[in-house]
Protein backbone atom coordinates (compact mmCIF):
# COMPACT_ATOMS: atom_id res chain seq x y z
CA UNK A 1 0.00 0.00 0.00
CA UNK A 2 1.63 3.19 -1.34
CA UNK A 3 1.75 6.32 0.90
CA UNK A 4 -0.89 8.11 -0.15
CA UNK A 5 -3.27 5.63 -0.53
CA UNK A 6 -2.45 4.60 3.32
CA UNK A 7 -2.90 7.80 4.35
CA UNK A 8 -6.50 8.36 2.31
CA UNK A 9 -7.81 5.20 4.02
CA UNK A 10 -6.43 6.16 7.51
CA UNK A 11 -8.69 9.04 7.06
CA UNK A 12 -11.65 7.29 5.48
CA UNK A 13 -12.02 4.21 7.80
CA UNK A 14 -11.60 6.78 10.77
CA UNK A 15 -14.65 9.28 9.93
CA UNK A 16 -16.50 6.12 8.59
CA UNK A 17 -15.95 5.26 12.90
CA UNK A 18 -16.24 8.49 14.46
CA UNK A 19 -19.85 8.98 12.41
CA UNK A 20 -20.82 5.34 14.46
CA UNK A 21 -18.72 5.63 18.22
CA UNK A 22 -18.56 9.65 18.75
CA UNK A 23 -18.42 10.24 22.32
CA UNK A 24 -21.87 12.38 23.47
CA UNK A 25 -19.87 15.52 25.29
CA UNK A 26 -21.75 18.30 26.07
CA UNK A 27 -19.08 20.47 24.16
CA UNK A 28 -19.44 18.50 20.66
CA UNK A 29 -21.32 18.68 17.61
CA UNK A 30 -22.64 15.19 16.36
CA UNK A 31 -20.58 13.58 13.60
CA UNK A 32 -20.57 15.76 10.25
CA UNK A 33 -23.03 18.46 11.62
CA UNK A 34 -22.68 22.08 9.94
CA UNK A 35 -20.85 24.11 12.36
CA UNK A 36 -22.72 26.95 14.18
CA UNK A 37 -22.82 30.23 12.88
CA UNK A 38 -22.48 32.33 16.19
CA UNK A 39 -20.23 33.36 18.31
CA UNK A 40 -20.94 30.98 21.32
CA UNK A 41 -19.68 27.72 19.58
CA UNK A 42 -15.90 28.51 19.26
CA UNK A 43 -16.31 30.13 23.09
CA UNK A 44 -17.44 26.68 24.14
CA UNK A 45 -14.97 24.50 22.13
CA UNK A 46 -12.07 26.76 23.52
CA UNK A 47 -13.73 26.46 27.32
CA UNK A 48 -13.71 22.85 26.86
CA UNK A 49 -10.11 22.41 25.55
CA UNK A 50 -8.49 24.48 28.17
CA UNK A 51 -10.70 22.64 30.77
CA UNK A 52 -9.62 19.13 29.33
CA UNK A 53 -5.85 20.30 29.63
CA UNK A 54 -4.75 17.35 31.54
CA UNK A 55 -7.67 16.50 33.29
CA UNK A 56 -10.22 14.01 32.37
CA UNK A 57 -13.53 14.36 30.73
CA UNK A 58 -15.60 12.60 33.52
CA UNK A 59 -13.63 15.83 35.63
CA UNK A 60 -14.24 18.07 33.50
CA UNK A 61 -18.52 18.15 32.60
CA UNK A 62 -19.38 18.88 35.62
CA UNK A 63 -17.13 22.54 34.93
CA UNK A 64 -18.08 22.75 31.70
CA UNK A 65 -21.79 23.10 32.99
CA UNK A 66 -21.74 25.43 35.71
CA UNK A 67 -18.92 27.78 33.39
CA UNK A 68 -21.75 27.87 30.74
CA UNK A 69 -24.50 28.69 33.36
CA UNK A 70 -22.62 31.02 34.63
CA UNK A 71 -21.01 32.88 32.22
CA UNK A 72 -22.84 31.37 28.45
CA UNK A 73 -20.83 33.78 26.30
CA UNK A 74 -16.81 34.68 26.28
CA UNK A 75 -18.24 38.53 26.66
CA UNK A 76 -19.93 37.16 29.83
CA UNK A 77 -16.57 35.45 31.00
CA UNK A 78 -14.74 38.56 30.13
CA UNK A 79 -16.57 41.14 32.11
CA UNK A 80 -16.42 38.41 35.63
CA UNK A 81 -14.62 39.00 38.79
CA UNK A 82 -11.90 37.30 38.11
CA UNK A 83 -11.97 36.09 42.05
CA UNK A 84 -15.23 34.72 40.97
CA UNK A 85 -14.00 32.45 38.26
CA UNK A 86 -11.01 31.30 40.20
CA UNK A 87 -13.78 29.95 43.19
CA UNK A 88 -15.54 28.12 40.50
CA UNK A 89 -12.66 27.05 38.82
CA UNK A 90 -11.47 25.47 42.55
CA UNK A 91 -10.97 21.35 42.25
CA UNK A 92 -10.22 21.48 38.79
CA UNK A 93 -6.57 22.24 39.21
CA UNK A 94 -3.38 23.58 37.15
CA UNK A 95 -4.73 27.07 38.66
CA UNK A 96 -2.70 29.07 35.97
CA UNK A 97 -5.48 27.91 33.01
CA UNK A 98 -7.91 30.06 35.17
CA UNK A 99 -6.08 32.93 35.30
CA UNK A 100 -5.57 32.78 31.68
CA UNK A 101 -9.06 32.00 30.74
CA UNK A 102 -9.88 35.11 32.24
CA UNK A 103 -7.08 37.34 30.64
CA UNK A 104 -7.46 35.18 27.29
CA UNK A 105 -11.17 35.88 27.47
CA UNK A 106 -11.07 39.95 27.54
CA UNK A 107 -8.75 40.24 24.60
CA UNK A 108 -11.13 38.15 22.52
CA UNK A 109 -14.25 40.23 23.97
CA UNK A 110 -11.66 43.40 23.24
CA UNK A 111 -11.39 42.04 19.51
CA UNK A 112 -15.51 41.22 18.93
CA UNK A 113 -14.59 37.26 19.14
CA UNK A 114 -11.82 34.23 18.19
CA UNK A 115 -9.70 34.80 15.55
CA UNK A 116 -10.83 32.03 13.20
CA UNK A 117 -7.31 30.77 12.37
CA UNK A 118 -4.10 28.85 14.14
CA UNK A 119 -1.73 31.82 13.65
CA UNK A 120 -4.43 34.42 15.28
CA UNK A 121 -5.54 32.26 17.96
CA UNK A 122 -1.75 31.16 18.85
CA UNK A 123 -1.79 34.86 19.74
CA UNK A 124 -4.17 34.73 22.76
CA UNK A 125 -2.91 34.82 26.25
CA UNK A 126 -2.91 30.65 27.46
CA UNK A 127 -2.84 29.42 23.71
CA UNK A 128 -0.55 26.47 22.66
CA UNK A 129 -0.09 24.85 19.64
CA UNK A 130 -2.59 22.27 20.65
CA UNK A 131 -4.79 24.67 21.50
CA UNK A 132 -4.86 26.82 18.68
CA UNK A 133 -4.98 23.74 16.46
CA UNK A 134 -8.10 22.16 18.34
CA UNK A 135 -9.96 25.52 18.22
CA UNK A 136 -8.72 25.96 14.62
CA UNK A 137 -10.21 22.47 13.80
CA UNK A 138 -12.72 22.06 16.02
CA UNK A 139 -14.64 25.08 16.16
CA UNK A 140 -14.06 27.06 12.61
CA UNK A 141 -13.51 23.49 10.27
CA UNK A 142 -9.61 24.68 9.32
CA UNK A 143 -7.27 22.28 8.28
CA UNK A 144 -5.08 21.55 11.09
CA UNK A 145 -3.10 18.73 12.98
CA UNK A 146 -4.09 18.01 16.27
CA UNK A 147 -2.09 16.22 19.13
CA UNK A 148 -2.79 15.58 22.14
CA UNK A 149 -1.49 12.58 24.07
CA UNK A 150 -4.36 10.26 22.82
CA UNK A 151 -3.39 10.95 18.91
CA UNK A 152 0.12 10.74 20.18
CA UNK A 153 -0.72 7.05 21.04
CA UNK A 154 -2.60 6.22 18.17
CA UNK A 155 -0.38 7.94 15.69
CA UNK A 156 2.81 5.99 17.01
CA UNK A 157 1.46 2.50 16.86
CA UNK A 158 -0.26 3.83 13.29
CA UNK A 159 2.93 3.64 12.08
CA UNK A 160 5.29 2.19 14.41
CA UNK A 161 7.55 4.94 15.61
CA UNK A 162 9.64 3.74 17.94
CA UNK A 163 11.91 6.14 18.53
CA UNK A 164 11.22 7.10 22.54
CA UNK A 165 9.39 10.35 23.59
CA UNK A 166 9.89 13.21 23.71
CA UNK A 167 12.35 13.01 20.59
CA UNK A 168 9.83 11.02 18.72
CA UNK A 169 7.34 13.79 18.77
CA UNK A 170 8.72 15.31 15.77
CA UNK A 171 7.98 12.52 13.76
CA UNK A 172 4.27 11.54 15.36
CA UNK A 173 3.37 15.07 14.47
CA UNK A 174 4.90 14.60 10.98
CA UNK A 175 2.51 11.70 10.48
CA UNK A 176 -0.18 13.11 11.94
CA UNK A 177 0.02 15.79 9.17
CA UNK A 178 0.25 13.26 6.53
CA UNK A 179 -2.84 11.54 7.80
CA UNK A 180 -5.03 15.01 8.45
CA UNK A 181 -7.64 15.19 5.79
CA UNK A 182 -8.91 18.66 4.21
CA UNK A 183 -11.69 18.39 4.80
CA UNK A 184 -13.77 17.63 8.57
CA UNK A 185 -10.43 18.39 10.32
CA UNK A 186 -12.50 18.73 13.78
CA UNK A 187 -14.18 15.62 13.04
CA UNK A 188 -11.30 13.46 12.00
CA UNK A 189 -9.32 14.97 15.12
CA UNK A 190 -11.95 14.17 17.62
CA UNK A 191 -12.23 11.21 15.97
CA UNK A 192 -8.68 9.97 17.04
CA UNK A 193 -9.07 11.46 20.36
CA UNK A 194 -12.09 9.16 20.89
CA UNK A 195 -10.01 5.98 19.38
CA UNK A 196 -7.35 6.57 21.16
CA UNK A 197 -9.61 6.92 24.81
CA UNK A 198 -11.34 3.94 23.88
CA UNK A 199 -9.89 1.14 21.71
CA UNK A 200 -6.60 2.19 21.72
CA UNK A 201 -6.38 2.35 25.50
CA UNK A 202 -2.32 2.76 27.02
CA UNK A 203 -2.70 -0.43 28.44
CA UNK A 204 -4.39 -3.64 26.58
CA UNK A 205 -5.30 -1.89 23.61
CA UNK A 206 -8.59 -3.55 21.89
CA UNK A 207 -6.93 -3.70 18.70
CA UNK A 208 -9.65 -6.52 17.40
CA UNK A 209 -12.05 -3.55 17.55
CA UNK A 210 -9.75 -0.72 16.04
CA UNK A 211 -10.47 0.58 12.68
CA UNK A 212 -7.49 1.06 11.74
CA UNK A 213 -6.48 -2.58 12.29
CA UNK A 214 -5.61 -3.46 9.02
CA UNK A 215 -3.49 -0.40 8.40
CA UNK A 216 -1.48 -0.28 11.40
CA UNK A 217 1.68 -1.50 11.49
CA UNK A 218 2.42 -1.65 15.28
CA UNK A 219 0.00 -4.48 15.19
CA UNK A 220 1.23 -5.96 12.41
CA UNK A 221 4.36 -6.07 14.04
CA UNK A 222 2.88 -7.35 17.63
CA UNK A 223 4.15 -3.91 19.18
CA UNK A 224 0.69 -1.85 19.89
CA UNK A 225 0.94 -1.70 23.75
CA UNK A 226 4.69 -1.16 24.04
CA UNK A 227 4.16 2.68 21.90
CA UNK A 228 5.21 5.31 21.88
CA UNK A 229 8.58 4.36 24.15
CA UNK A 230 8.02 6.52 27.19
CA UNK A 231 11.21 7.56 29.14
CA UNK A 232 11.30 6.20 32.88
CA UNK A 233 8.99 8.42 35.29
CA UNK A 234 11.56 10.21 38.00
CA UNK A 235 10.66 9.85 41.46
CA UNK A 236 8.14 12.41 42.80
CA UNK A 237 10.12 14.69 45.75
CA UNK A 238 8.42 14.86 49.21
CA UNK A 239 7.97 18.64 50.40
CA UNK A 240 6.26 19.16 53.76
CA UNK A 241 4.59 22.11 55.35
CA UNK A 242 2.34 23.22 57.96
CA UNK A 243 -1.53 24.55 57.34
CA UNK A 244 -3.22 26.95 60.09
CA UNK A 245 -6.40 26.33 61.19
CA UNK A 246 -7.21 30.04 62.97
CA UNK A 247 -10.74 30.02 63.97
CA UNK A 248 -12.53 33.76 65.16
CA UNK A 249 -12.56 33.53 69.25
CA UNK A 250 -14.62 37.52 69.32
CA UNK A 251 -17.09 37.01 71.60
CA UNK A 252 -20.69 37.77 69.49
CA UNK A 253 -18.91 37.06 66.10
CA UNK A 254 -20.17 34.33 63.93
CA UNK A 255 -18.18 31.23 63.53
CA UNK A 256 -15.11 32.13 60.83
CA UNK A 257 -12.30 31.06 60.02
CA UNK A 258 -8.81 32.94 58.42
CA UNK A 259 -8.05 32.70 54.87
CA UNK A 260 -5.41 34.22 53.95
CA UNK A 261 -4.78 34.91 49.91
CA UNK A 262 -1.56 33.82 48.58
CA UNK A 263 1.00 35.77 46.09
CA UNK A 264 0.11 36.05 42.74
CA UNK A 265 2.75 34.52 41.11
CA UNK A 266 3.54 30.61 41.95
CA UNK A 267 1.70 27.54 42.88
CA UNK A 268 -2.31 28.46 43.53
CA UNK A 269 -1.08 31.78 43.19
CA UNK A 270 -3.97 34.84 44.23
CA UNK A 271 -6.32 31.74 45.72
CA UNK A 272 -8.12 31.65 48.67
CA UNK A 273 -6.45 29.19 50.95
CA UNK A 274 -5.29 28.29 54.67
CA UNK A 275 -2.13 30.19 56.10
CA UNK A 276 1.35 27.80 55.87
CA UNK A 277 4.58 27.73 56.67
CA UNK A 278 5.91 27.16 53.29
CA UNK A 279 6.40 23.69 51.33
CA UNK A 280 10.10 22.88 51.78
CA UNK A 281 12.05 19.61 52.60
CA UNK A 282 11.49 20.23 55.99
CA UNK A 283 9.60 17.44 58.04
CA UNK A 284 10.11 18.75 61.86
CA UNK A 285 7.34 21.17 61.60
CA UNK A 286 9.34 23.69 63.05
CA UNK A 287 8.25 26.60 61.10
CA UNK A 288 7.27 29.98 62.03
CA UNK A 289 3.64 29.99 63.27
CA UNK A 290 1.59 33.17 62.18
CA UNK A 291 0.14 33.63 65.90
CA UNK A 292 1.44 32.79 69.45
CA UNK A 293 -0.86 30.99 71.34
CA UNK A 294 -1.86 27.55 71.90
CA UNK A 295 -2.14 25.28 68.94
CA UNK A 296 -4.03 21.53 68.70
CA UNK A 297 -2.37 19.56 66.03
CA UNK A 298 -4.83 17.47 64.36
CA UNK A 299 -2.77 15.11 62.27
CA UNK A 300 -1.83 15.72 59.02
CA UNK A 301 -3.13 15.48 55.28
CA UNK A 302 -1.31 14.52 51.95
CA UNK A 303 -1.71 15.81 48.56
CA UNK A 304 -0.18 14.90 45.51
CA UNK A 305 0.60 17.48 42.62
CA UNK A 306 2.08 16.87 39.00
CA UNK A 307 5.89 17.71 40.45
CA UNK A 308 5.53 16.49 44.34
CA UNK A 309 4.24 14.98 46.90
CA UNK A 310 3.18 17.40 49.72
CA UNK A 311 2.17 16.39 53.38
CA UNK A 312 0.75 19.29 55.43
CA UNK A 313 0.79 19.16 59.59
CA UNK A 314 -2.58 20.63 60.33
CA UNK A 315 -2.12 22.87 63.38
CA UNK A 316 -5.49 24.80 64.77
CA UNK A 317 -5.99 27.04 66.88
CA UNK A 318 -8.59 30.26 68.09
CA UNK A 319 -7.74 33.87 67.95
CA UNK A 320 -9.63 37.34 68.70
CA UNK A 321 -7.56 39.08 66.07
CA UNK A 322 -6.45 38.08 62.93
CA UNK A 323 -2.88 37.02 61.65
CA UNK A 324 -1.05 39.26 59.35
CA UNK A 325 -1.34 39.62 55.98
CA UNK A 326 -3.85 39.70 53.49
CA UNK A 327 -7.12 37.48 53.78
CA UNK A 328 -10.57 37.71 55.42
CA UNK A 329 -12.67 36.01 58.33
CA UNK A 330 -14.69 33.48 56.18
CA UNK A 331 -17.83 32.37 57.66
CA UNK A 332 -17.93 28.68 58.61
CA UNK A 333 -21.44 27.74 57.08
CA UNK A 334 -19.86 29.46 53.64
CA UNK A 335 -16.90 27.09 53.68
CA UNK A 336 -17.56 25.76 50.86
CA UNK A 337 -18.54 28.77 48.70
CA UNK A 338 -14.89 29.72 49.59
CA UNK A 339 -13.32 28.10 46.59
CA UNK A 340 -10.32 26.71 48.16
CA UNK A 341 -7.66 24.77 46.07
CA UNK A 342 -7.81 20.53 46.75
CA UNK A 343 -5.24 20.60 48.74
CA UNK A 344 -7.13 23.12 51.35
CA UNK A 345 -10.07 22.04 51.09
CA UNK A 346 -8.76 18.46 52.24
CA UNK A 347 -6.81 20.40 55.34
CA UNK A 348 -10.64 21.75 56.03
CA UNK A 349 -11.94 18.28 56.13
CA UNK A 350 -9.35 17.38 58.80
CA UNK A 351 -9.96 20.47 61.04
CA UNK A 352 -13.63 20.19 60.82
CA UNK A 353 -13.44 16.32 61.45
CA UNK A 354 -11.51 17.66 64.28
CA UNK A 355 -12.76 20.36 66.06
Amino acid sequence: MTASVLENSVSGKLLVWYDAHARDLPWRLPPGRPLPDDADWPYRVWLSEVMLQQTTVAAVKPYFAKFIATWPSVFDLAAADEDAVMAAWAGLGYYSRARNLVKCARVVAARGGFPDTEEGLRALPGLGAYTAAAIAAIAFGRRAVVVDANVERVVARLFAIAEPLPGARKAIRAAAERITPEARAGDFAQGLMDLGSQICTSKAPRCLLCPLRDVCKGYAAGVSESLPVKPAKAAKPERYGTAFWIVRAEPGAPPAVWLAVRPPQGMLGGMRALPDDGWTARADGTGTRPLAGAWRDLGAVRHTFTHAHLTLRVLAASSPVAPAGEGEWWPLDRLDKAGLPTVFAKVAARALAGS
